[in-house]
């Protein structure tokens, strides 16, 4: 493997996995945090660490933003994000050779093209394309396993509108194995990332919620849920129930899902979660039954006037 030149832009655990494992790869990587007992702590563990990004004299790099996107209430809080990409843009605006600027953080969809460029372009004072490049790659790091996650990963996203950029991404990226996808929009890498961890949060959640039915049967929970992940269909196959944009029907599904909401309710048990299924599930199918009665409204003059046309064709009887 080609050795790359390498920024961390952030360093705390997807930062340092992140650059670790660049390192252990046998990369050149400099951290690049603020905060004084991180550089402390990264420095006593012999790693090159630094409070500002300088780019004068660097050759061709990658510089990775991983830095912290809190949330603060229902949003994301993105200054230290925003502060942190500034600082690149303003290295940029020196900088003599090719940068290509990555966005590893878990971001809103739409982050990478819209604040993430404009900040750039902003503090460079030249566009993405002119001097660097720009791309995303989420992170799919476990807190307590990320070096292990990083050196052996399950899955890597990378997006651009450059292919260049993208090309460069998989020639540093594929060599840790695992299934690589590239998407041209950096708005589908960064929907991926916030959609895999809301999964997560709504597969514990939903699993929580019938232990919550399961204490009141005195049932173990632990080898039924074992058992339905291995029997419903959705958890081993990848095209049931991930195209969106139709609601589920049929006979089961409406009835089981209203149905043990009733048998829930008469054991004392609450289930937001099923409810809210439930609605989503009704509000779905009323914009569809729209969109369908739309369209069969917008068609009848149409058809309606071929069968005219039709008849002017044939002969008198």
């Amino acid at each position: 493997m080609q050795s790359s030149r390498i920024f961390i832009m952030g360093s705390g655990v997807v930062g340092t996995a992140t650059g670790e494992g660049f390192l252990a790869a046998g990369h050149d990587v400099t951290f690049i945090d603020i905060a004084p007992q991180r550089v402390r702590e990264l420095r006593e563990r012999g790693l090159d660490v630094r409070t500002e990004i300088d780019l004068t004299g660097e050759p061709d790099s990658l510089i990775f933003l991983t830095l912290p996107t809190p949330n603060e209430g229902h949003r994301y809080d993105l200054a230290a994000f925003t502060a942190g990409t500034a600082a690149v843009g303003r290295a940029l605006a020196t900088a003599q050779a090719h940068h290509t600027v990555v966005v590893r953080s878990t971001v809103p969809p739409g982050t990478t093209e819209g604040l993430v460029r404009t900040v750039l372009e902003e503090q460079a004072g030249r566009a993405v394309g002119d001097g660097f490049g720009l791309a995303s790659n989420p992170e799919f790091l476990r807190a307590v396993s990320a070096a292990e996650d990083f050196a052996h990963p399950w899955m890597t996203v990378i997006a651009s509108r450059d292919p260049e950029t993208v090309d460069r991404l998989r020639l540093l990226l594929s060599p840790f194995g695992g299934e690589l996808r590239t998407f041209a929009d950096p708005a589908e890498a960064e929907f991926i990332k916030c959609a895999h961890n809301i999964f997560n949060a709504t597969k514990i959640s939903f699993w929580n919620e019938m232990w919550l039915v399961a204490q009141k049967l005195g049932l173990d929970l632990d080898p039924i849920a074992a058992t339905v992940a291995r029997s419903a269909e959705g958890s081993i196959n990848p095209q049931y129930g991930i195209r969106g944009g139709a609601p589920y029907g049929g006979v089961c599904l409406p009835k089981d899902t209203q149905g043990f909401l009733g048998f829930a309710d008469t054991i004392g048990v609450d289930m937001p979660l099923l409810s809210a299924v439930v609605e989503t599930n009704d509000r779905l199918a009323a914009i569809v039954s729209d969109e369908v009665d739309t369209a069969t409204h917008a068609a009848a003059p149409d058809q309606m006037r071929a069968r005219a046309m039709a008849g002017s064709d044939r002969e008198p009887a």
